[in-house]
Order: C-alpha cells, then structure tokens, then sequence
C-alpha cells in the first residue's frame, strides 16, 4: 500500500542522494570535516529516505495514517 506521493517522492530521493553522498565529500569539505562516524550515520538516513521514495511507503506514516499519495 502506497503512502508516499509524486512531491514527497521526488523530494526524498533528491534528499536521500545528498545524504547518502555525505560521508563520502565530508572530509573534503572543511565544514563537515568534523562529522566523524556521524557522516555513515546521515548516510544511512539517506539509503532510509531513497527507499522509501522507491518503494513508496514510509512507516513512519502509518501510525499517524499520512498519506500524501493521490487517493484511490
């Protein structure tokens, strides 16, 4: 069942992409330099969001019963 929908999806693929690419540009960047372990652990938030706009359900919607998804 399809809770994400075409905004959301879109926007946490484009987020998740970003996330996923921090822990490798952090120690590039003088700005996250500091990140440490904490960059996988964004990185991970990242393959979580990019997941979720692929298979477009999130499970954090389900006890709250959001749908952002066009209605059937």
């Amino acid at each position: 069942m399809a809770n994400v929908g075409g905004i959301d999806r879109v926007l946490r693929f484009i987020v998740g992409v970003v996330l996923i690419l921090v822990p490798f540009v952090a120690p590039s960047v003088p700005a996250l330099a500091g990140l440490g372990n904490w960059g996988w652990v964004i990185g991970a938030v990242g393959v979580v969001m990019l997941l979720t706009a692929i298979f477009r359900f999130c499970p954090a919607y389900v006890p709250f019963g959001i749908k952002t998804c066009a209605r059937e």
